[in-house]
């Protein structure tokens, strides 16, 4: 990675598993899964400004709590300054999600 990324995003899954019926956990069977991110990959160089657009339910709110981790990644990785977010504590990470930041559009206002 180069001194001018500030953000590298590889590789990027979250699954969420869908909720099974009590038969199907008796017989030890394997939980489907919805993929809600799946094999995303981007970097922010210093300076950049990156939108996310698509459809509803397309995954952009979930990439930005993977980024954040607000939730765990299924796979993939996150380098914010260089440094590995899965590798870090909970406690550094509170205070190193004072350097970032999600900003949320309103749709109505974007209508404007």
């Amino acid at each position: 990675m180069t001194d001018d990324v500030l953000v590298d995003v590889t590789g990027l899954k979250k699954y969420f598993p869908l909720q099974q019926g009590i038969v199907a956990r008796l017989r030890g069977e394997d939980p489907d899964y919805v993929r809600a991110v799946d094999g995303v990959t981007f970097t922010i160089k210093r300076g950049e400004v990156l939108g996310l657009a698509g459809e509803s339910g397309s995954g952009k709110t979930t990439i930005g709590r993977l980024v954040l981790r607000l939730v765990d990644a299924t796979e993939g990785t996150v380098l914010f300054d260089g440094i590995d977010l899965n590798a870090l504590p909970a406690g550094q990470m509170r205070r190193l999600r004072a350097r970032m930041q999600l900003i949320f559009q309103d749709p109505m206002a974007s209508m404007n």
